[in-house]
């Protein structure tokens, strides 16, 4: 057991005293004062190293999950700590109300690895995609010219973009919308995957399109060949924006800096996120074309902490890995052993896979346990994963997992399905 981990099991009780707290213990905590808005798994986890977590009682796991891709670089990378330890003795805050000397670094090399022209940084996904739909409804009435109020945006039905009010009102996942209306207008829904859906969609007052290059809380669904550039195709066609969601998809988990990259797509925006803080703050931005992005004056959009010294500081040091081209090829690499040893499961409790480099969506046989009871048997198994839609494993390993490590994942993943 690590000294952090002995130091996380040790906490203070309502009288004052000091002892050693039980994973049950914790959960107990959990229960009874945080909102119940997850449903974890019962693990506690203290201490975390590249593609390992240690819970309370020192017992590791392997991280199939990495935080939904907010740790593609693994846990506790060092050179990103490098960059936060350094950054925590200068300055975390300033508020945009003043300059400091990590944002413009920090947007001129992320645009330059994305080859774009502005970025607009904020801090969570959500916050990201909420900052896209205001930028292209503002280009849309000043540029396109579309009539003040009735800019419409078309989007993809199955899709995952976060839980904000505006971005619930689009969704077509019951449970991200029950109780929550009345819901914003303004979207289109269209089934993900059809351009023709698309240009049917389109009217002189569609401000963009926005889309997941590749669709993960659905169950990792990449869409047909050629669907990227045929939504490509028709928002030239018609002055419409393309809007590329890469929270999850982007950053090297499919192998590509962008997931849009592999068909040959440019967006008009990408939204970043997840491991654009290399897991250890909340980074996002919105990337793009200066004749997009510059719609924005000031006092039209901010965020207190968006863009803040800390974050860029992080962000800057995720760059310079992403750089290297490194972590594109360790997933395009691993990425092919993990559908390759994936796709020798079907048949035998799985019936099919999906996904790009190191994510898959795993479809588990009707007769085979649901998603939950898998995963809660994988954890007794020292392997953590997430269901989705209740009947797929989604797989999303660190990038920097060994091939040994990720065949032992697989390999607890066919004990558990085959039964």
């Amino acid at each position: 057991m690590t000294a952090s981990t002995r130091n996380a099991i040790t906490a203070s009780a309502s009288d004052g005293t000091v002892g050693p707290l039980s994973a049950n213990e914790y959960i107990a905590l959990d229960e009874q004062w945080s909102t119940h808005n997850y449903h974890p798994l019962p693990v506690v986890i203290a201490d975390a190293a590249g593609a390992w977590v240690t819970d309370v009682h020192g017992r590791r796991y392997l991280d199939l999950l990495a935080g939904y891709s907010a740790l593609n670089f693994g846990h506790r990378h060092p050179d990103l700590v490098a960059a936060a330890v350094e950054q925590l003795g200068r300055v975390t805050l300033t508020s945009r109300a003043f300059h400091h000397d990590q944002l413009g670094l920090f947007c001129r090399e992320l645009a330059e690895l994305t080859e774009t022209e502005l970025v607009l940084p904020m801090n969570s996904g959500a916050e990201a995609v909420e900052s896209a739909i205001k930028v292209a409804r503002k280009w849309a009435y000043q540029v396109k010219g579309v009539p003040d109020g009735r800019a419409e945006i078309i989007v993809a039905g199955s899709n995952f973009h976060g839980r904000t009010t505006t971005i619930v009102s689009f969704s077509t996942d019951p449970t991200a919308r029950a109780d929550f209306g009345p819901f914003t207008p303004g979207f289109v829904v269209v089934d993900y995957g059809s351009a023709q859906a698309v240009g049917e969609a389109i009217t002189d007052r569609t401000a963009a399109v926005l889309v997941e290059p590749i669709q993960g809380e659905a169950g990792v669904v990449v869409p047909p060949a050629g669907y990227l550039a045929e939504l490509r195709a028709l928002c030239d066609a018609n002055q419409v924006l393309l809007i590329a969601d890469e929270i999850q998809s982007g950053l090297a988990r499919t192998g590509e800096l962008l997931a849009s990259a592999a068909d040959g797509v440019r967006a008009d925006l990408y939204t970043l996120g997840k491991a654009l803080g290399g897991g250890i703050v909340p980074v996002s931005a919105v990337v793009g074309s200066r004749e997009v992005l510059g719609v924005l004056r000031p006092g039209e959009h901010g965020s207190t902490f968006g863009g803040n010294p800390l974050a860029c500081a992080v962000g800057r040091a995720v760059i310079r890995l992403l750089a290297t081209g490194e972590f594109q090829q360790r997933s395009r690499e691993l990425g092919d052993h993990l559908h390759r040893r994936l796709a020798e499961l079907i048949g035998h409790g799985v019936t099919s896979v999906r996904g790009r480099g190191l994510w898959a969506g795993v479809e588990i046989a009707p007769e085979g346990p649901t998603g939950r009871e898998a995963t809660a048997a994988l954890l007794d198994r020292g392997v953590l994963c997430k269901e989705t839609q209740d009947t797929t494993l989604r797989i999303a390993p660190p990038l920097v997992i060994t091939e040994a490590e990720l065949d032992s994942g697989i390999d607890a993943i066919g004990e558990v399905l085959a039964g």
